[in-house]
């Protein structure tokens, strides 16, 4: 289980620093900004992003989904501006920033889950 999280923390690390080098507006200083980046966007979206998700859930629906776009971008913009070393300086950065920050993670942990497959417990 602690390797599944080091490895999506891992994975959410490397694919920020990959687009802060393919999206203008969007910079991730050191590596260290990164790591700590990434932690940041799991809390915010696991606590906040769970509730905003959940209230407006209606919306999304009748935005098929376009709503969501503009939530994940909003919460990355909150990330960013938590943490010294991550910054967003438009929406527009923050929006096509959130959209290929998820395309990568999932493609990162996949190839780090390939490579590094789980280990099964031993039966009792």
């Amino acid at each position: 289980m602690l390797r599944r999280i080091l490895t999506a923390w891992a994975a959410s690390a490397a694919s920020l620093f990959l687009v802060s080098r393919i999206v203008n507006g969007f910079h991730v200083e050191t590596a260290t900004a990164a790591i700590l980046a990434a932690a940041v966007i799991a809390v915010v979206n696991g606590t906040l992003g769970s509730i905003v998700k959940l209230i407006t859930f209606p919306f999304r629906l009748m935005t098929l989904g376009v709503l969501t776009l503009v939530i994940n971008a909003l919460l990355l913009m909150l990330s960013a501006s938590l943490v010294t070393g991550f910054t967003i300086d438009t929406f527009v950065a923050a929006f096509f920033g959130s959209i290929l920050l998820s395309l990568a993670t999932w493609l990162a942990t996949w190839l780090l889950r390939m490579v590094l497959p789980e280990k099964e417990d031993p039966k009792p």
